[in-house]
């Protein structure tokens, strides 16, 4: 039986990353695309229809590319750090639930659970930046790092308000008790706080200032080529469609509508959530064409006197207005 069962999380786990995969593909044609609309270009348009296969060939390239191992390198930390970084974006997906009941695994602390895959990424940029033996690489993994960090705090208080206001961690219940009103709607506030603070997490302009091309080449990867640089790029591409998922389930209700109107109950839960999440995703695109990149020091500012500051004095806002209001409901009975 534990044979059976291994199998069955293990074929669940592939059908998970599959399509994941392949969104992450047609991902990056749709923001090369939505970038030269910006700019009034032509986007990818030789391979394939309109350009619809340019993904794959890129993704072709670079599997068929050779490997380069810098001779200085700590060749093991080196090689492991891609695998590690790609596998914990990997296993954010598991507790992420597009339907009622679809996740791999629907445990209570979910997003607890994301918040630690979230803090571990760390340490795979730092052994990339570090293991490469390159002073580029080695500036970009302290400046990723430190942004990431700087900004998990105030993410942190910013789920511990939802965390007060929602009595769960679990996704599904969450989504649940946003059956008649989207949290992002009472709470706006850190609602935008959200999403700027998962730009920088996701270190996407304009707060990419680890892989500032103009300053450090390409940040801690640059060092990396072929497969080590595909599955960065894939962990990147992959966090980033996380982030506009836990966007949607925390703040604009999952796969739920909080009216009934006819034409918008015919409408799948999935399709519901697909479109939620590619409207965080097109906005993800458009911030990195229209708005310049951050100084350094504006971006920790940002995040250490402001970010922090302001979600920690909602946090204390809304435990006393949820105290006060429980006991007001005690006096009335």
């Amino acid at each position: 039986m534990s044979i059976i069962f291994v199998l069955q999380n293990a074929l669940s786990f592939v059908a998970l990353i599959l399509p994941l995969l392949l969104s992450i593909a047609f991902f990056t044609l749709y923001e090369r695309h939505m970038l030269a609309a910006v700019q009034r270009r032509q986007g990818p348009n030789i391979v394939g229809f309109y350009g619809i296969l340019q993904a794959i060939a890129d993704g072709l390239k670079l599997l068929l590319k050779e490997s380069i191992l810098p001779k200085s390198s700590n060749v093991l930390i080196f090689i492991f750090s891609p695998v590690f970084t790609f596998g914990l974006a990997m296993a954010g997906w598991v507790v992420i639930p597009v339907t009622e009941g679809s996740m791999l695994s629907d445990f209570h602390l979910g997003l607890l659970y994301i918040f630690a895959l979230s803090s571990l990424g760390v340490h795979s940029v730092i052994m990339a930046g570090w293991s490469s033996n390159s002073k580029y690489a080695f500036l970009g993994g302290l400046r990723s790092a430190a942004q990431m960090i700087s900004y998990e705090v105030s993410l942190g208080a910013i789920l511990v308000s939802l965390l007060l206001l929602s009595g769960s961690l679990n996704f599904s219940t969450i989504v649940e008790g946003q059956a008649n009103l989207w949290l992002g709607l009472p709470l706006l506030p850190i609602f935008i706080m959200f999403f700027i603070s998962a730009l920088a997490e996701t270190n996407r302009h304009p707060f990419d200032l680890p892989e500032a091309e103009a300053e450090l080449v390409s940040g801690y990867n640059v060092e990396y080529s072929a497969m080590g640089f595909a599955l960065f790029f894939l962990a990147e591409y992959s966090n980033i469609i996380l982030i506009c998922s836990i966007t949607t389930l925390l703040f604009l209700g999952g796969w739920t509508l909080p009216i009934n109107i006819f034409p918008f109950t015919l409408i799948p839960g999935a399709v519901m959530f697909a479109l939620k999440t590619m409207i965080f995703v097109s906005l993800f695109v458009l911030v990195r064409g229209v708005l310049p990149r951050y100084r350094y020091d504006q971006l920790m500012r940002l995040g250490w006197k402001v970010f922090l500051p302001i979600s920690l004095a909602l946090l204390l806002l809304y435990a006393s207005l949820l105290i006060a209001f429980n006991g007001v409901v005690e006096l009335v009975r």
